[in-house]
């Protein structure tokens, strides 16, 4: 029996005393605390410019959209809008993407679609740090060689 009431005086008094002595003030590393979101405009606005990167995309967003923003550039203070034709939607750690395109003439549809989806999933990823689960392309329309330019290029006559 004296080598057990040796043994437990030893022993430190509570065990709490022993683990606080443990933890460090702060909760862990300075990384790790607190949480960081990611607005869906901000991944739009990734996703917009690596779109127009892509050789063969001609413009961003459908035809009506484009017109608008034609009449938005030129206001003071409007400026370009580098989301158009790009919708987001943000989860905690992944986020989807809906692109609207128009593709020059006489280029792969598929290929422009491909090399886009590589572009925007790779800097949005990198810029980021969400995981893009999916972007889907839709080719609203295609601009041919001899076509005016339609995004407020020609100024307006005034009579």
């Amino acid at each position: 029996m004296a080598m057990t009431e040796t043994t437990q005086r030893n022993r430190p008094e509570s065990p709490e005393k022993e683990s606080s002595t443990l933890i460090k003030r702060g909760g862990g590393a300075p990384a790790t605390r607190g949480r960081t979101t990611i607005a869906d405009g901000v991944v739009e606005k990734i996703a917009g410019m690596a779109a127009r990167d892509v050789v063969g995309v001609h413009a961003m967003g459908s035809g009506l959209s484009r017109t608008f923003g034609a009449v938005r550039d030129r206001v003071p203070g409007g400026g370009r809008s580098v989301t158009r034709g790009v919708k987001a939607e943000v989860g905690e750690s992944q986020t989807a993407l809906d692109l609207e395109i128009v593709v020059d003439y006489g280029v792969s549809i598929a290929d422009v679609a491909r090399d886009v989806r590589e572009n925007v999933v790779a800097a949005v990823e990198r810029m980021t740090g969400l995981e893009v689960v999916e972007v889907n392309i839709a080719v609203s329309d295609v601009k041919l060689p001899d076509e005016a330019e339609d995004e407020g290029q020609s100024e307006p006559r005034l009579h």
